[in-house]
């Protein structure tokens, strides 16, 4: 039996899900503002306190929260089907794009002519991601407690720490919960081989602990799969996330572009469904308690402490990545032109990209 509120057709479901990934350029807040336009204003699905409701819900559980936010809706319009097909429907253009870009990624990427596009392609990135870190700063260090418990994390962080030990411990301080130990969640993590379970359950432990901005990924990534298990390099980790910039829908589907490049189509698939799979658990467990959840003060806390942590981790890998490829006077003005751009335009940010491609290609870097 359906649990949805508002009973509304599966092909309609489809058709604007499908619509909303494959024009859903822009990042999360682009993609809310879309499924607000297109369910709220112009179809009139959902009322305006509803579709903010679930967009303050989507906060409480890990995960991409505009992918959350397309699954909620779809959960809220035709029940369990309606949760499945809506976020099927919203990440498969980003799916399908990113396969094709990694596809010829690796088919073309060892040509010489490219690694200048590459080059200035890099330090765009490096400009994106710190402008998402300054605009999940507001949201994430409000006070002084937040900002302690992100400098405990940058430190620990820095020191090797984990980054899911680091993230639970920050939210265990902050809720108080003084009880809770490092041992459980150091989860160390051993060099595996290159397997189709081992990349599974690696996207499928990102996807079920990631809070906050998307990009916080860039710090399990260039932890885990660069530094420790050395799977890829930092410059192939630069050009995934570039590739999920240069896409629609979710930028967590530059998972897609990794599996891919660790075990062709097989790897894409897997590691696309270990990442996104826990939206779906959290949003189809947690979707009749959310109210209730939403005024517990101990869980508040714990999140503000899980930002917090989030948001040191997306610095320290920031300011890694950025000495990578920031290495020259061209590459550090291609990065403050692109930080200057973004931040004072309405520029799309695949836009930027081009212009960072364009200028690497002229100057040859």
């Amino acid at each position: 039996m359906s649990n949805a509120v508002h009973a509304i057709p599966m092909t309609d479901i489809i058709r604007v899900f499908l619509k909303l990934g494959t024009l859903g350029f822009g990042g999360p807040a682009a993609h809310i503002a879309m499924m607000h336009d297109e369910i709220v204003e112009k179809r009139g699905w959902l009322r305006r306190d509803e579709f903010f409701d679930l967009v303050g819900a989507t906060n409480l559980i890990p995960g991409p929260n505009s992918t959350e936010l397309a699954i909620s809706i779809g959960h809220r319009l035709g029940g369990r089907r309606g949760l499945a097909v809506a976020g099927v429907s919203f990440i498969l253009p980003a799916f399908l794009s990113v396969l094709c870009l990694a596809m010829l990624y690796v088919r073309f990427v060892s040509l010489p002519i490219l690694e200048p596009v590459l080059s200035g392609i890099r330090p765009v990135i490096v400009a994106i991601v710190f402008l998402a870190l300054l605009k999940f700063r507001e949201s994430a260090l409000r006070n002084v407690r937040e900002g302690l418990a992100a400098g405990i994390s940058l430190a620990l962080a820095a020191m090797g720490v984990n980054e899911v030990a680091v993230i639970f411990l920050a939210g265990a301080i902050l809720s108080g919960s003084g009880r809770l130990s490092l041992a459980p969640l150091a989860l160390c993590v051993q060099a595996l081989p290159v397997t189709g379970s081992s990349i599974f359950v690696f996207f499928l432990k990102v996807g079920s602990v990631l809070f906050g901005s998307g990009y916080v990924l860039l710090s399990f990534l260039k932890t885990e799969l660069v530094d420790e298990r050395g799977w890829l390099t930092a410059n192939q980790l630069l050009d995934a996330i570039s590739v999920g910039q240069f896409t629609p829908g979710p930028v967590l589907t530059t998972a897609t572009f990794i599996g891919y490049l660790l075990q062709g189509g097989t790897g894409a698939m897997l590691a696309t469904l270990g990442i996104f799979l826990p939206s779906f658990f959290f949003v189809a467990v947690s979707a009749p308690f959310l109210p209730r959840l939403r005024s517990s003060p101990v869980l508040s806390r714990f999140l503000d402490g899980v930002n917090a942590a989030s948001f040191a981790l997306m610095a320290l890998v920031t300011a890694q990545l950025g000495m990578k490829s920031v290495v020259s006077v061209p590459t550090a003005a291609i990065a403050l032109s692109a930080i200057g751009v973004l931040k004072f335009t309405r520029l799309n940010s695949a836009w930027v990209i081009l212009g960072g491609a364009l200028v690497g290609h002229l100057l040859q870097l």
